[in-house]
C-alpha cells in the first residue's frame, strides 16, 4: 500500500461523498482543497476538517467553468503539489421528456462529464512531468446500463468510466495512477426522494472509507457494494429484450 497523499483536491465537496471523503482524509499535515457550489456548507466542512488537524482551503466554484477550474487547480498545485485529485462533482435530475428534459440532459453532461474533465485535465500534464500523482473520477454502477428514467445520467457516468479505464492504461506508462469509482446507492442529497427501492443503500461515510482504501491500493475500478456491482454486470450480459421489459416496470424519479 502506498503512502497516504498529503495534498488533496476534491470537487463536489459541500455534501455527500465529497464531504465524507474530506472528513476521512483530514489529518495533521494534510492539505485539502475543497470545491463546491455551497459556500456555507464548504466553510462548515473546512471547520470540521481543520479540527482534525488538516489545513483547508475552499473555493465556491462551478465545475462547468473550464477557465476558472483550470486557474484553481493549477494554483492549488503551485501552492502545494497535489498528490490526489478527486473529480467527484455530479448531479442527477428527475424524469422529464425522453427520460430527462433537454435542459436537464445538457446540464447533466456539462456537470458530470465536462466538470470531471475540467477538474482532471489541468493537473495531468504536471503529474506526468513529475511521474507521480493520482486522480479519481466518480462514475456509478448506473454506468453499466441505461435506465429509462435517467438515460442522460447513465450516459454521463458511462462516459467517465470508459474514459477513465482507457486513460488509466496510458497514464500508467508515466507512473500516474487513475481510479474509476462506481458506487451503488448512497444516502446523499442526490438520492433523497428516489421513489424506488435502493437495495444495499449505504451511508456516505462508509462509501468514503471504501473509496479511500481502494485509492490506497490503486484499484482500477472501485465498485461497491459487491451485490449491486454483480447485478449491474449481470444486466450487461442479459438480452436487451429481457432487461427492457424489467426496467419498463420501474418507477421514475419526480421531475425537478
Amino acid at each position: 500500500m502506498d503512502q497516504q497523499p498529503r495534498n488533496i483536491l476534491i470537487t463536489g465537496a459541500s455534501s455527500g461523498i465529497g464531504a465524507a471523503l474530506a472528513e476521512i482524509y483530514a489529518a495533521p499535515g494534510l492539505t485539502l482543497y475543497l470545491g463546491g457550489r455551497d459556500e456555507t456548507r464548504l466553510s462548515d466542512l473546512a471547520g470540521r476538517c481543520s479540527k482534525a488537524g488538516a489545513t483547508c482551503q475552499t473555493a465556491a466554484i462551478d465545475v462547468t467553468d473550464s477557465a476558472a477550474m483550470k486557474t484553481w487547480v493549477e494554483a492549488s498545485d503551485a501552492q502545494s503539489t497535489l498528490n490526489l485529485v478527486i473529480a467527484n462533482a455530479g448531479i442527477s435530475a428527475g424524469t422529464g421528456f425522453a427520460g430527462e428534459s433537454p435542459e436537464q440532459m445538457r446540464r447533466i453532461m456539462e456537470t458530470n462529464v465536462d466538470g470531471a474533465f475540467n477538474t482532471v485535465l489541468p493537473i495531468l500534464p504536471a503529474m506526468v512531468a513529475r511521474k507521480r500523482g493520482q486522480v479519481a473520477v466518480m462514475s456509478s454502477l448506473a454506468s453499466f446500463r441505461g435506465f429509462p428514467g435517467a438515460p442522460a445520467y447513465c450516459a454521463s457516468k458511462a462516459t467517465l468510466r470508459l474514459w477513465g479505464e482507457g486513460q488509466r492504461v496510458w497514464l500508467r506508462r508515466h507512473n500516474v495512477k487513475l481510479s474509476v469509482i462506481c458506487p451503488g446507492f448512497v444516502r446523499t442529497p442526490m438520492s433523497d426522494g428516489n421513489p424506488y427501492p435502493m437495495p444495499f443503500l449505504m451511508d456516505a461515510e462508509r462509501s468514503a472509507r471504501i473509496i479511500q482504501r481502494g485509492l490506497a491500493r490503486n484499484k482500477a475500478r472501485i465498485a461497491f457494494p459487491w451485490q449491486t456491482y454483480w447485478l449491474a454486470q449481470l444486466m450487461t450480459m442479459l438480452p436487451l429484450a429481457l432487461t427492457d421489459a424489467l426496467l419498463a416496470k420501474t418507477p421514475s424519479k419526480p421531475s425537478e
